[in-house]
């Protein structure tokens, strides 16, 4: 299933580095160029990330802060995309001064460094297809500052170029090129037009609610978001809105649970709204995700 990043539109919420960042480099960043490195994957630790910093200047680095073995498919991705992003994976276990200047809540935790500036991205393991998404979107980022260079590694020359990928159906690719662009209303057209072209195009399905799931959330500050919700626990609107925030963020369980345990209480055009939403979201996780077929048989029981 291809799915779009929940995260990606915004990349907003930079973390505090003040305790390890240097004085920031001069508006406009650093010229693009290139840089020799020992890998695309470098361990970062409290007493080694000035030289991620540094980095930072030439390309953006990507930082997963993991408890137990980094990411296998940032690993994989960041070395597809050779050379334009460096991955620092960094044991928060074991560096207390990253975990605290990151300000790790869960593990992984997965921010970048952009001209020596952190930028939070998402936390908890995202499928693959959204993680290509948020890069995507730091490239844009990291475009507007002026970090556009390139590193090779020395196993660079000997490594196997990667097999092309299969061109995307038209409608998808227009959508995928408007999300990236920020313009939702194009997307969900694309993906509706190519709905009612096919409607067993369950790719489309998928990537339907998700960017419908990315122009609800818009600009909206989180606290916002949760604040409305705790002072109306029985407003569906709010409720829906923080369990859009809770999908965004990979928290599934969470999402389920608040809509579920709400559901017997509502009327009939509430109940058929959040039963609606919960369909979405089990497009948006996957069908095969053992949450949703949890959430799924409940959602089942409380109908009948």
């Amino acid at each position: 299933m291809t799915n779009l990043p929940p995260s990606a539109a915004n990349l907003r919420g930079a973390v505090d580095l003040s305790s390890l960042v240097r004085p920031p480099a001069p508006a406009g960043g650093a010229p693009a160029g290139a840089a020799s490195v020992p890998s695309l994957v470098v361990e970062g630790t409290d007493a080694s990330f000035t030289g991620i910093l540094d980095l930072s200047q030439t390309v953006p680095v990507i930082v997963e802060l993991y408890a137990g073995s980094p990411s296998p498919t940032l690993v994989r991705l960041i070395t597809e995309y050779a050379g334009k992003f460096v991955l620092a994976t960094v044991d928060a276990t074991t560096n207390p001064q990253l975990q605290q200047a990151f300000q790790v809540a869960a593990a992984p935790t997965v921010a970048a460094v952009i001209a020596g500036r952190p930028v939070a991205l998402y936390e908890g393991d995202l499928p693959e297809a959204e993680v290509r998404q948020v890069l995507e979107q730091v490239l844009k980022l990291a475009a507007q500052n002026n970090v556009t260079g390139t590193v090779t590694p020395p196993e660079a020359e000997a490594a196997p170029a990667e097999p092309v990928e299969a061109p995307l159906p038209p409608h998808h690719q227009e959508a995928y090129d408007a999300i990236a662009a920020g313009d939702y209303d194009t997307a969900i057209a694309e993906y509706r037009t190519a709905i009612a072209q096919d409607p067993r195009d369950t790719l489309a399905v998928a990537g339907l609610a998700q960017v419908s799931l990315l122009a609800r959330i818009g600009s909206t500050p989180a606290a916002d978001i949760r604040a409305a919700a705790a002072a109306a626990p029985s407003d569906v609107d709010a409720q829906l809105a923080v369990a859009d925030l809770d999908v965004s963020g990979g928290h599934l369980d969470d999402a389920f649970g608040r809509l579920l345990d709400l559901f017997p209480t509502l009327d009939q055009a509430s109940k058929d709204r959040v039963r609606t939403r919960l369909l979405d979201y089990f497009e948006i996780a996957g069908t095969d995700d053992p949450r949703v077929m949890a959430a799924r048989r409940r959602l089942t029981t409380l109908l009948y």
